[in-house]
């Protein structure tokens, strides 16, 4: 794996993401509607646009329930490692080992072939996940995009929510890797990608030449689809 080695959440790690695209927000790149591209994938290339020129990470604004869950998360782990019996390995930040400019942060290691990644909803969402036993497909994309990066077999996504009775608290479910979507997901971000490094020629055109214009992060794709 190509891991970067910072602490999420600090300053060190949000500068390590400047101008990549992260396994949270594939979704958002490769999401379509029934008329073309959805609005969320110009809202990430226009982030991941302007990191590349600024060297600035993209403003994110945090709700009261993002705190929340951001505070709740070791809660979940630790909840998750008794449950399962396992240890869980932070680790910051992993490149994906073909591709430039795109990573991911999986919230632990599990043992050499897993991964978690958590979730804290509101009650609402929770309840429902309990429900249904099934999870957003966004998370699922996210899951397979850690799975690519980090060459791990499968992810347990937790749901957890310690507003509820303890045996509500707590939910897994595993995601097997799919090399075949895998595959698909990597099309699709390497398409991505490359209208971002577009996007930065038409401005290097517009400010007089690669020589005018510096990018602060490296651009160029590496993978052999």
């Amino acid at each position: 794996m190509m891991v970067v080695d910072v602490v999420q959440g600090t300053p060190e790690w949000r500068q390590a993401r400047v101008g990549s695209l992260g396994a949270s927000r594939v979704h958002e790149a490769i999401a379509r509607t029934r008329n073309g591209w959805a609005a969320s994938r110009a809202s990430v290339l226009s982030d991941i646009v302007a990191e590349r020129l600024t060297g600035v990470p993209a403003e994110i604004y945090v709700t009261e329930a993002m705190r929340r869950g951001q505070a709740l998360e070791p809660d979940a782990r630790a909840a998750y490692a008794f449950q399962r019996d396992v240890d869980v390995e932070l680790v910051g930040l992993v490149r994906h080992p073909r591709m430039a400019g795109t990573h991911a942060s999986p919230d632990g290691l599990v043992a050499d072939c897993g991964l978690v990644e958590i979730k804290c909803p509101n009650t609402v969402a929770h309840i429902s996940t309990l429900l249904a036993g099934t999870i957003s497909d966004r998370y699922v994309t996210q899951a397979m995009w850690q799975m690519a990066c980090t060459g791990r077999a499968w992810c347990d996504l937790v749901s957890y929510d310690d507003r509820l009775p303890e045996p509500l608290r707590y939910h897994v479910k595993r995601i097997e890797r799919d090399d075949a979507r895998i595959a698909e997901l990597e099309e699709q971000v390497a398409e991505f990608l490359a209208e971002v490094d577009a996007t930065l020629q038409r401005l290097q055109i517009v400010a007089g030449g690669p020589a005018a214009l510096r990018v602060h992060a490296k651009s160029q794709l590496e993978i052999s689809l």
